[in-house]
């Protein structure tokens, strides 16, 4: 846990996202057909979607090990990973609802994968839900960590598995081709790489402010 402590990997986070703002507007983009300009999109929905389920699986890990230990620490790591991990699922929903209106005509198409992701992303609320209905504390601990460890991979089967079974606009779904070496040049791959990088270091450093943040007023109560 010293790792949280350290601050050169969330300046380089900084450092990688005001980086993926600025070059993500100015460098050049493929001319693609229907995309056009959107496709610079791919620089922020994508790497938010990449945020949200590293601190998902963050949050399973953690569940795992109160499961194991029942330290408290580590319920409040789970859960404070999925608050963060709500928060940039909703950020990546957006900005998928935004890039659609301009390339599919609607904001919510019913597409496969925008239904699946909605399934999937009420289903992370509910754990919420579930967590605000239970008054003991190691037994909300337990129940919703358990819930949490069933929800990762039902999420995984929801956003990457099903809309492959099935026709989808979205790129990489349903026979619909993914972003691949004929749409993306090297501009992209020199903004979308770094992108992947730090989103992820960001979400996981707003994860950790929420724990440490947690951590406090717990202290403050037990005085």
């Amino acid at each position: 846990m010293k790792f949280i402590y350290q601050s050169w990997w969330k300046i380089l986070g900084v450092i990688l996202v005001f980086y993926t703002m600025i070059a993500g507007f100015l460098l050049p983009v493929p001319k693609l057909p229907l995309l056009h300009e959107t496709i610079r999109n791919v620089y922020f929905h994508v790497p938010m979607w990449m945020g949200m389920l590293v601190v998902f699986g963050i949050s399973v890990v953690y569940s795992i090990k109160y499961l194991a230990t029942s330290r408290e620490e580590y319920d409040l790591v789970a859960v404070e990973s999925v608050n963060t991990g709500i928060f940039f699922y909703a950020l990546g929903l957006v900005s998928g609802m935004l890039w659609a209106k301009f390339t599919w005509g609607e904001y919510w198409s019913s597409d496969p994968k925008q239904n699946s992701a909605a399934i999937a992303f009420l289903l992370y609320c509910a754990y919420l839900v579930l967590r605000n209905a239970i008054d003991e504390d190691q037994k909300r601990a337990r129940i919703s960590a358990i819930y949490n460890i069933f929800a990762f991979p039902i999420m995984i089967v929801l956003l990457f598995i099903l809309p492959r079974m099935t026709d989808s606009l979205h790129p990489g779904n349903g026979g619909n081709p993914a972003f691949g070496r004929y749409d993306m040049d090297n501009n992209m791959r020199a903004v979308l790489y770094p992108a992947f990088i730090g989103w992820i270091l960001i979400s996981v450093w707003i994860a950790t402010l929420r724990y440490r943040i947690r951590l406090i007023e717990n202290k403050q109560n037990s005085i």
